[in-house]
């Protein structure tokens, strides 16, 4: 596709009267609207007002009860500026392919701090200065569910489905996945809703959120879709996207898909899987080794350069103090348990499924190909936020020169000490995210750290005050 601009944009929408536009707020969530070619066309370039309120609420609308100064209520929601990103512009098969271009937020000339996109443009705009991208991949697990009416599944059930409706009157345990039992890879499954599972992926690379792999994982009704590995600033994009089509698709097939972390107890969680490497601006990967390193204080870092160990070294030394980043939510930490194949400390190793950072290098893969895949975000991740700081991480260790300060697992014997855990509460995560001195303040602008931590200290009150079913169920006869 030709690169599109101001000048061209009249041809390309010649024969359109409508665009869609949304940005991403603090949840990972697209917000946005429909408007008019003539007014698109009118506003391309400078951009248009958008109330500060997309990030003064959280996913269900509710203002915040914390101080997120960042839209403060006395400031009436005044509105930001949403400038469209017309590198983003694609056509939505599923809505009749009405155009549609990603914004960027911005206050006063300046980026809003909490829009993730231009956050992580920052970061890539740095990089860049130092003859560096960075390239990632994102897997995204999730679960699908039949869609129920309101009035539930049975004969009486109405035509009409609303999941949202029947959740008001029934537990979250009453709805269905689409398959039962747990078959990951399964050749077989995807066949009993064959229509679904290829209209995802054929509808993947129509939107240019190509799909590199496609099945299915652990879990009742659970689907695995690697995206097609690209420039970092477009990945983060495209994971926000393929929420969007999946979650739009399976409307037109009466089924829900869920990116919650942990949908149902005692099933595995739906993880989000980061891929991440460092190129020269040619595309030569810098974390690989010309030849394997004979002197390398592990074997698992033989295949791994110089600038690939400080890189490592930067992220392991951080990932207690940037959790919020890979773990937003309640739900988030209810899969961060052991023994369910997710990483619940600091730990890494090459190959290694069980580590919170996979090491994948030569001669388990070409050098090309050489990258970290960092195991802890879930589903539920911001892919802005979770990318962007793990390149800021990753390159204060290059800056630093840090030494990774922890063995591999391939090297920690029986009797050593087990590896230092990883904050397990948003709770936790949070105090060790805001706290001074934190490496999240060092590598992250202080103003979305303060807006970030009141915007999980409010999902805290809220979930604090909130009465569930296990305490109902627990307390009534009890208590």
């Amino acid at each position: 596709m030709s690169q599109v601009t101001v000048e061209t944009l009249p041809d390309i929408l010649a024969d359109d009267i409508k665009v869609k536009v949304a940005g991403v707020d603090c949840d990972g969530i697209l917000r946005g609207k429909v408007m008019s070619k003539e007014k698109f066309l009118g506003i391309a370039q400078k951009g248009f007002g958008m109330s500060s309120a997309v990030f003064g609420w959280d996913m269900q609308d509710v203002l915040y009860t914390t101080d997120a100064r960042i839209a403060p209520p006395e400031s009436g929601y005044v509105d930001f500026i949403a400038v469209p990103d017309l590198e983003s512009f694609r056509r939505i098969p599923w809505e009749d392919n009405i155009p549609f271009f990603l914004v960027r937020f911005v206050q006063n000339d300046k980026p809003v701090c909490a829009d993730g996109r231009s956050m992580l443009k920052g970061l890539s705009e740095k990089l860049a200065g130092s003859g560096c991208q960075a390239m990632a991949g994102v897997e995204l697990e999730f679960m699908n569910f039949q869609t129920p009416s309101e009035d539930g599944y049975g004969a009486n059930a109405s035509q009409t489905r609303d999941l949202a409706a029947f959740l008001e009157k029934n537990e979250p345990r009453a709805l269905r996945p689409i398959t039962g039992g747990s078959f990951s890879y399964s050749a077989t499954r995807p066949v009993a809703f064959k229509k679904f599972f290829y209209d995802i992926f054929n509808t993947s690379a129509e939107f240019n959120c190509g799909i590199e792999g496609w099945h299915t994982e652990g879990g009742p009704g659970v689907y695995e879709a690697a995206l097609k590995v690209c420039h970092v600033n477009d990945m983060a994009d495209k994971v926000a996207l393929f929420k969007l089509l999946a979650k739009s698709i399976g409307i037109e097939h009466n089924i829900t898909p869920c990116f919650m972390a942990k949908p149902i107890q005692g099933q595995p969680g739906s993880s989000g899987h980061i891929h991440v490497s460092l190129c020269d601006l040619e595309g030569r990967n810098l974390f690989a080794r010309d030849t394997p390193d004979p002197n390398a204080q592990w074997p698992d870092s033989a295949g791994l350069s110089d600038l690939g160990r400080h890189f490592l070294a930067g992220v392991l030394e951080a990932l207690p103090d940037i959790m919020p980043l890979f773990a937003p939510t309640i739900n988030s930490y209810k899969r961060l348990v052991e023994n369910f194949w997710a990483p619940v400390n600091i730990s890494w190793g090459l190959e290694d499924r069980i580590a919170s950072i996979r090491l994948i290098t030569p001669p388990v893969c070409k050098p090309g190909a050489t990258r970290f895949e960092v195991r802890i975000p879930g589903a539920d991740l911001h892919p802005h936020y979770a990318l962007a700081v793990i390149l800021a991480a990753g390159w204060r260790g290059v800056e630093k020169k840090l030494e990774i300060s922890v063995p591999p697992m391939s090297a920690i014997k029986p009797e050593d000490p087990r590896p230092t855990m990883l904050p397990n509460t948003l709770d936790e995560a949070i105090r060790r995210f805001s706290a001074p001195g934190s490496v999240a303040r060092e590598i992250l602008d202080d103003e979305f750290v303060d807006f970030f931590t009141a915007t999980r200290e409010h999902e805290l009150r809220v979930w604090r005050e909130a009465v569930t079913d296990w305490e109902f169920k627990r307390y009534i006869e009890t208590v």
